[in-house]
């Protein structure tokens, strides 16, 4: 997971989350609600991520599916995911700005610094608007103090690293990053020509996971074309 990456209920209950099977064949979210008087839209947010569930709904899941034996493994996975929220909020509970800061400070202590990101462009390549964009969503999906402005500074005084010399940035981006609309069509446009603008910089290589490349990593752009790294 990238430095700051977020943990979700989704990414919790997907994980955690045994087959709707069962021995005589699949086994549908109204009958497992059927067969514990559970609301069938409860059902749904468990299926579908929006609802973390509980040791009790995951003993019950699992032995309606006929899947018993999966429970204690499966509890761990959810133990694991939580006591990441839970340190992902208590990070959060003084806002993002310390956060940022802390992420200032630990790039700057770095010489080789290592990124692989398939949500959004990483944000010490970050426009102000595409990072105002995606620290006002961080917030609103944490519910935490609203600090937007100071997170942005934070983040782009983040970017004089990049100038400063003495490091390298060895940055892969997945595809779909490069079109996620997480940010108005606009600021995305100004994000994207930000993005060629370190071509020619010595202290970064970006590449781009293709969509549809099975076997191996397609070039984007690399500052230094006679690497030999595979992106």
């Amino acid at each position: 997971m990238a430095a700051g990456a977020r943990p979700s209920a989704a990414s919790a209950s997907s994980t955690t989350r045994p087959q709707l099977s069962a021995s005589g064949g699949r086994l549908t979210g109204t009958q497992l609600a059927e067969i514990y008087g559970w609301n069938k839209s409860n059902v749904s947010r468990l299926e579908n991520g929006k609802q973390t569930p509980t040791p009790d709904d995951l003993r019950m899941w699992v032995d309606a599916c006929g899947q018993s034996e999966t429970y204690d493994e499966l509890l761990a996975k959810l133990r694991g995911f939580e006591s990441h929220i839970r340190s992902w909020r208590r990070q959060l509970a003084a806002g993002h700005r310390p956060v940022q800061d802390a992420h200032d400070e630990a790039q700057a202590n770095s010489a080789v610094l290592r990124a692989w990101e398939s949500s959004w462009i990483v944000g010490v390549l970050q426009t102000p608007d595409y990072a105002r964009a995606v620290l006002t969503r961080s917030a609103e999906l944490h519910k935490s103090p609203r600090d937007t402005e100071d997170a942005v500074r934070s983040r782009m005084k983040r970017q004089e690293l990049l100038y400063s010399g003495g490091r390298r940035y060895h940055i892969i981006l997945w595809e779909p990053v490069l079109r996620a609309l997480i940010c108005p069509p606009s600021a995305l446009a100004v994000q994207l020509d930000r993005l060629t603008g370190v071509i020619g910089m010595d202290t970064v290589e970006l590449g781009r996971f293709l969509l549809n490349d099975r076997y191996g990593m397609g070039c984007l752009f690399s500052s230094r074309a006679e690497d030999p790294s595979p992106w």
